[in-house]
């Protein structure tokens, strides 16, 4: 601001005060927005972690659900010759996988999810869709 006129009656120091205490109360507006969004970070880590943990509670129970139903269809399935050798191996694999579910949670599971659609991207990308599709059908009903 060289070209800047001081107003009459006022000296250059007085400019130069009035400056330095807009430069001060910038500088405290600044810290105060600095504070704040920090403290808004750290809320927001709160509210993921909190629901990280409902995550992983709602996968296991969703995973011992998933184990029972593996025992009914293990129960209530034929035991004897090709079709009870077939359904069995069903039961047993679904109990497999409510039992992973239930033990991994959602916070195990994540690392293979995301190893399987680097390997698979494609494959991914369809089950991405479809998983939308049956959400939305499901919200829809």
């Amino acid at each position: 601001m060289a070209n800047a006129t001081i107003a009459p009656g006022a000296s250059r120091e007085e400019w130069t005060q009035a400056g330095g205490k807009a430069g001060d109360a910038a500088a405290a507006a600044g810290e105060m927005a600095s504070h704040a969004a920090s403290a808004v970070g750290a809320m927001a880590r709160q509210a993921v972690t909190g629901i990280g943990q409902q995550a992983d509670d709602l996968t296991a129970r969703a995973g011992s659900e998933i184990e029972r139903l593996g025992d009914l269809l293990s129960e209530n399935t034929p035991h004897d010759g090709m079709l009870g050798t077939a359904s069995q191996a069903v039961a047993h694999s679904v109990q497999r996988g409510g039992r992973y579910l239930e033990e991994a949670k959602l916070s195990g599971t994540s690392a293979m999810i995301t190893e399987l659609v680097r390997q698979h991207p494609v494959a991914a990308i369809f089950a991405g869709f479809a998983a939308g599709f049956l959400v939305s059908r499901a919200l829809r009903d």
